[in-house]
This record gives C-alpha cells, sequence and structure tokens, in this order.
C-alpha cells in the first residue's frame, strides 16, 4: 500500500490542502503549532473510525465537543477527507483508490454525509464506483472480478448501515461479498501510529503473546519473545544492530528462563558482568523498540512516527533514518515528523515536507518543489542544515 495523496478541507489547521505524490518515506518538519500532529490524526481517526463509529473517533479527538473540535474553526459546510491509495486488492494487478470521505451533522449528531470508493480498472476512462453511501444508506459492487470488463456488468447491492455515523467500509467488510471494502478496510485496520512510551516498554511481561509491537510498546518483551522463538534471523539482526549503535555497548545477547520467558543481557565495556534490560538506558529501550518495530516480519501497510530523534544519542539518527527507510522498501508507507536537523540531514530532497501557518491555517510544502533548495540539495548539501539556516520559510527548527 502507498498512500500517493491526501485532500483535507476543514480538519483541524487544514481549511484546503492538498499533499501529491508522496513518497514511501515521507519526513514532516515545522514549528509547534503548525500541524504536524494534526496531519497523523487524519490516519488515527480513519483506524478509529473502522474499530468503532465516526462519533467515537471524533470523541477521541475532538473530545466533548468532537466534530465541532474537529472541525477547522471558522468553517462552515463538511469535513472531508479524500486518499488516493495506489494497493494491491486481491487483483493481478495494483489499483489507485480514491476514497472520499464527508462528515456533518445534523441535529447535533454526527453523520456521514458522504462516502465512496471507487478506482479505475485500466489505465484510462473514469474510475468506477465501488462504494457510494449517503447518511448511511448506498451501494456496493458485489462481484470486483478481472473477469469483468464493463461497468454495466457490475452487480450492485443496496444496504442501510445500522447508523448513519458507521463507515460503509467497516459495515461492508465483514462481509467477504464486497470485496473491495474488505481489502481497503484491512488496510486501515493495519495501519500502525507509534505512540511509544518509555516507562511502558521497560517492565518485562509475565505472560503472553504478540507478533507486533503495540502502540505505546508495553508488550516489546512478548515480541522479542515471539521473534526469538519464531524468527531467529530477525531475533538476531535486532541484536547485532542494536549492539553495533548504542555507544558503549560491546554485546547483546538472549537468556530463556525457565518458565520460557526471553531476557535481553547487555554487555558494556567498562563492566565485567552484563546487565539485563530493565537497566539500561532510555535510548537503549527506545533503539530497542524501534528496531523490534522495523524489522517486523510483517510490516505495518502504514506507520507513523513523531519526532523518533527524542532520547536517542544525535549520532543514530541517520542510521534510524535508512531504517525507516528500508522498511518503506519492504511495503509499508512511513511518515515521521521530527524536529532534529541532525534526522533531517539523512532524508532526501523529495521525501521531505514542511508546514507552514498562513492566516491562521497550514499550508504543506514540498521541499523538492523549492528552487533554492533544491539547487543547494543538488549541490551537496543537506536538509537539515538548510533547515537551520532558515530555508525553509516558517518553519523554525528550534
Amino acid at each position: 500500500m502507498k498512500i500517493e495523496s491526501i485532500r483535507l478541507r476543514n480538519f483541524k489547521a487544514f481549511r484546503d490542502v492538498q499533499m501529491r505524490d508522496i513518497p514511501g518515506f515521507c519526513v514532516l518538519i515545522g514549528a509547534n503549532g503548525t500541524g504536524k500532529s494534526s496531519l497523523f490524526s487524519v490516519f488515527s481517526f480513519l483506524r478509529d473510525a473502522m474499530t468503532t463509529n465516526v462519533t467515537a473517533a471524533l470523541g477521541r479527538l475532538g473530545g466533548s465537543r468532537g466534530f465541532q473540535e474537529v472541525r477547522s474553526r471558522g468553517s462552515e459546510g463538511a469535513i472531508e477527507i479524500e486518499l488516493k491509495i495506489r494497493a494491491d486488492l486481491g487483483r493481478s494487478k495494483w489499483s489507485l483508490i480514491t476514497y472520499l470521505l464527508e462528515l456533518d451533522e445534523e441535529g447535533g449528531k454526527p453523520v456521514v454525509q458522504r462516502e465512496v470508493l471507487k478506482y479505475r480498472r485500466g489505465s484510462g476512462g473514469q474510475p468506477w464506483h465501488f462504494i457510494d453511501f449517503s447518511g448511511g444508506t448506498g451501494e456496493a459492487v458485489t462481484n470486483e472480478l478481472d473477469s469483468v470488463v464493463d461497468e454495466t456488468e457490475l452487480k450492485r447491492e443496496k444496504q442501510t448501515l445500522r447508523s448513519p455515523d458507521i463507515l460503509a467500509i467497516k459495515g461492508l467488510a465483514q462481509f467477504e461479498r464486497f470485496p473491495a471494502a474488505v481489502a481497503l478496510g484491512t488496510l486501515i485496520e493495519n495501519w500502525h501510529l507509534s505512540d511509544f512510551h518509555i516507562n511502558r516498554a521497560r517492565p518485562e511481561q509475565e505472560a503472553g503473546y504478540a507478533e507486533h509491537l503495540s502502540r505505546e510498546g508495553e508488550n516489546l518483551s512478548l515480541v522479542i519473545e515471539y521473534l526469538h522463538k519464531q524468527h531467529p534471523k530477525v531475533f538476531k539482526e535486532v541484536l547485532e544492530k542494536l549492539a553495533s549503535r548504542v555507544p558503549g555497548i560491546t554485546n547483546v545477547d538472549s537468556k530463556v528462563t525457565e518458565e520460557g520467558r526471553v531476557l535481553l543481557r547487555f554487555q558494556d565495556g567498562s563492566f565485567q558482568d552484563p546487565f539485563l534490560a530493565r537497566y539500561v538506558s532510555d535510548g537503549t529501550i527506545k533503539m530497542l523498540a524501534y528496531l523490534v518495530l522495523l524489522l517486523d516480519p510483517k510490516p505495518h501497510p502504514l506507520l507513523c512516527v513523531e519526532e523518533p530523534e527524542n532520547q536517542l544519542y544525535p549520532a543514530l539518527l541517520s542510521d534510524l533514518a535508512e531504517e525507516f527507510r528500508s522498511y518503506s522498501a519492504r511495503g509499508g508507507q512511513v511518515f515521521v515528523s521530527t524536529h532534529s536537523p541532525d534526522f533531517l540531514n539523512a532524508v532526501e530532497v523529495d521525501e521531505a515536507f514542511w508546514l507552514v501557518k498562513k492566516g491562521g491555517f497550514t499550508e504543506v510544502r514540498r521541499a523538492k518543489d523549492d528552487p533554492q533548495v533544491a539547487a543547494y540539495m543538488a549541490d551537496g548539501d543537506k536538509l537539515g542544515y538548510l533547515w537551520k539556516q532558515g530555508l525553509f520559510e516558517g518553519a523554525d527548527p528550534r
């Protein structure tokens, strides 16, 4: 999966914004309050709406005022989210999908005003609508197959959702006869937005099972145990990279307890005896968690990480940026926000966007579209240095 463009209207700081030609590894910079977290909240909102409903997702995002708090201040009309996604929907080739969601209020309650899923079957012509709903009722195609060559052959089934604040892709994704909804719903449900907390990840859990690192990282020890047992090559790679990147650590190995739990032991060159993970620095724990996340044998289709540089030694940020890039090359798109020029120095010009507040609302600009920035980069300069020199208007790195 790869999100190629995002269009937002009346969504928090984004009054009317479009990001185009989004790369597999996308880095966002900008001063505090310009909307980096708000952009990530688009993804968290969609994922929450898939697991609950629009009312609950808006409440989680906007508090007690829900819709009114999420809609851009002073604006009227619907909140609009449009994503163009290049994805495999189980066909013989990838499709460019357009997913449009319009939200409004009726009687003081949020409703899905319009929800459309459409895409082209060939290289030209108008896209076919496979899902088209308004206010909880609409139509969905049941025979999305390669054998269908003409739109008139599509079989459309009318459906009514239990409530107008439920996403059609959520309801229809429960039924295999709606393959387009199943495919997109599965993608969104597997998006991962990291909100890693070191104090949550440090304790070793007594028992359990986990294949993927959770949002806050509290299951880190369980995922390490899973990798050790089920993916020993990945486990070894995690330990080798950790030992090579953390200053002072000369070796990392594992010990399996009688209960079957896996304990990591760190060897510091200054000490004779190794010590367990619970005693290492915050930066070491965070680097370990990122390696576990980024070397996941089954990458998430979308990974979002805010300010990964916190608690990490600046010299490690270049390697970390490369890990994010490698993750995207394995098929999982990555969005990262940063305040670190050191991290940005490892980013290519076509991977960086910056956010700027104009008239109270956010604009999004791409680094490669700025002639001066592009010229400096062509001469061998680095984005972090250019950022510190003030070449990104309105995006103060401090």
